[in-house]
């Protein structure tokens, strides 16, 4: 099968709810682990302050826009044909590490010189936090790597 032009590719809907699952539901926002960001809904980091709150309602509303601009850094840092699995790990590991962290990274420099099994293979590096594995996030990379090696 081959891959499709990544500017034609969106996040599927399944990758969107395993993205909601990872990284879990909060109504008050809150430090996932010492020295983190502030984080609300599902995962949401952006203008976010220690103590605010939102709805269900409004947190999928956010879950969506989050996706939308991890979506364009995939698109914009890794330009490259990607199978739609490879697409929906690399956006979910996206909106876990940061448009900055995965523009800059092995992955999406592999990606760029054509090596898709390297790339996939390179998501297992980012499960560290402040320089120390976090089982969870070990986890999650595992579970992005299954899905960018197209099992599911």
């Amino acid at each position: 099968m081959n891959r499709t032009s990544v500017a034609s590719l969106v996040l599927s809907a399944s990758a969107l709810v395993g993205i909601a699952l990872h990284e879990g539901y909060s109504s008050t926002a809150y430090k996932p682990v010492p020295g983190d960001v502030p984080t609300i809904g599902f995962g949401t980091t952006e203008g976010v302050k220690l103590g605010q709150t939102i709805t269900p309602e409004r947190a999928l509303v956010r879950l969506l826009a989050d996706a939308n601009k991890f979506e364009q850094a995939v698109k914009r840092c890794a330009p490259v044909p990607m199978h739609q699995y490879e697409f929906n790990a690399y956006v979910s590991l996206t909106y876990n590490i940061g448009e900055g962290a995965f523009c800059r990274s092995t992955i999406a420099k592999r990606l760029n010189a054509g090596n898709y099994s390297g790339a996939c293979e390179a998501i297992l590096m980012w499960d560290k936090f402040q320089g120390k594995p976090l089982a969870g996030l070990t986890k999650r990379r595992e579970a992005e790597k299954r899905m960018c090696d197209g099992f599911f």
